[in-house]
């Protein structure tokens, strides 16, 4: 598994919530929260690709941590399109 490929994706999740938070609107907010989601799926495919090809073990933490992750951004894009 290449993780700079890994790094580079944990940089974009962190990365897109920095900058939609920075966007005027909150609907470009969420679609950056959007993106960061997307970047959590490629982790978590490049995940389970490392542990399938045996790169890595089964790392239930890291699924559980990336979990929690997508439902904090999840529960924000909730909040936020409440208020759009």
């Amino acid at each position: 598994m290449q993780w700079s490929a890994c790094r580079r994706q944990v940089v974009s999740i962190l990365s897109n919530l920095a900058e939609g938070a920075g966007r005027k609107s909150t609907k470009e907010f969420i679609q950056f929260l959007y993106i960061a989601l997307g970047s959590s799926s490629e982790i978590e495919t490049q995940l389970e690709i490392a542990m399938r090809l045996g790169y890595m073990k089964n790392q239930a933490n890291t699924f559980d941590l990336l979990t929690d992750i997508r439902k904090l951004i999840q529960g924000l894009i909730r909040s936020l399109k409440k208020k759009v």
